[in-house]
């Protein structure tokens, strides 16, 4: 089963356009847990089996366990993932950007290292850089277009002079993704959901991708206006929300306090469909 396939089986499956985002900071950990980076496995592992039911896919960050030295747990989690939740596809958050021989060691590492189903991507170095991905048959790349984060003016907002129509940046890559670098259906985009309009704008340009839309809960972002500028049918979106349930709760109830924040927002996503 393709990326998107297995997308799909999860959207219809959990009636969710919810992705949980998997960013483990121990200092942050719940009650008995606090500050052990060696429990890492064990704070997403119990977060993995609250939500799996509620989630449209999950996507762990790989800093978050790369800083602890904790790449073995995360792939203990990713056979964990694959276990109990194997409906359930995983984005590994990883924004890796570059060339050549280079690429296909991160690609062999995100997907046969870890097994994601798909992969964050910057688009920055060009279609070379995002090539090697696309030769793992089936599995997703994400090009970060249009991010939450303030500093994405500085270069995603900026109008290109040398391309017809002089589009902005983040719209130039929208086009690139829905048009000649898809080779084989497999890229979708990265578009905040602190920028609702632009959402809307990068939905106009790719009619038909999956788009990752981080930064609803904690950044700020608007579910219901994320939706109605994103959602189309036939069109994906996968709503990314971390800290707000994975630390829903700072007790020993954390894995049920996160269930009850995913069924929140799922509620709230799918209510925003209409």
């Amino acid at each position: 089963m393709t990326f998107l396939e297995m997308l799909g089986a999860a959207e219809r499956q959990n009636q969710s356009m919810l992705c949980v985002g998997l960013d483990p900071d121990p200092v942050k950990f719940p009650g008995k847990l606090k500050g052990d980076a060696n429990k890492i496995y064990d704070f997403c592992a119990a977060i993995v089996d609250a939500t799996a039911d509620l989630s449209i896919a999950f996507k762990p960050q790989i800093a978050y366990f790369a800083a602890h030295r904790a790449e073995g747990q995360l792939e203990r989690l990713m056979e964990h993932m694959r276990r109990v939740a194997p409906q359930v596809p995983i984005i590994l958050d990883a924004k890796r950007g570059d060339i050549g021989s280079t690429a296909e060691q991160y690609a062999r590492e995100a997907f046969e290292r870890y097994g994601a189903d798909a992969v964050t991507l910057s688009p920055f170095m060009g279609f070379d850089s995002v090539a090697p991905y696309l030769k793992h048959e089936g599995k997703g790349a994400f090009l970060l277009c249009r991010t939450s984060n303030p500093g994405g003016d500085d270069l995603q907002n900026q109008r290109l002079a040398s391309i017809e129509g002089q589009p902005l940046l983040y719209e130039h890559v929208a086009r690139l993704a829905q048009g000649p670098w898809n080779l084989n259906g497999q890229l979708g985009l990265v578009v905040g959901a602190t920028y609702p309009a632009e959402i809307e704008r990068v939905r106009a340009v790719a009619p038909t991708l999956p788009l990752l839309i981080p930064g609803v809960g904690a950044q700020g972002g608007d579910a219901v206006a994320t939706v109605k500028a994103g959602w189309r049918p036939g069109a994906p979106i996968i709503v990314n929300s971390s800290r707000s349930i994975i630390y829903a709760s700072s007790g020993d109830d954390f894995a049920e306090a996160a269930r009850r924040e995913a069924i929140r927002t799922r509620d709230v996503l799918q209510a925003a469909r209409g």
